[in-house]
């Protein structure tokens, strides 16, 4: 029974966030959360997609000087708070 979490327990943790964040800022908190997973997610899922790249593949891309700039939006059609991102340069150690 130690695991388990019940309704009335919920109920408690409820209450407890609405008193320490206040009901008013609630929204705001759930917002900027949002936005920052968001953000996250497609970071990772851009170092996926760059971790996937082999030597062959990166001869073959355009150069980082033709390609246009890429962005991180934190929300479809948020043009505000998008930034551009620094693509990595590769240097050759040799």
């Amino acid at each position: 029974m130690m695991g388990q979490i019940g309704p009335w327990q919920i109920v408690l943790i409820a209450v407890l966030v609405i008193l320490v964040f206040g009901a008013k800022r609630l929204p705001d908190t759930a917002r900027s959360l949002g936005k920052s997973l968001r953000i996250l997610k497609s970071e990772t899922a851009a170092m996926k997609n760059d971790g996937g790249k082999t030597d062959a593949d990166a001869s073959t891309a355009p150069s980082a000087d033709t390609a246009a700039p890429r962005t991180i939006q934190a929300a479809p059609g948020d043009i505000e708070s998008s930034r551009p991102v620094d693509e990595p340069r590769r240097t050759s150690q040799g």
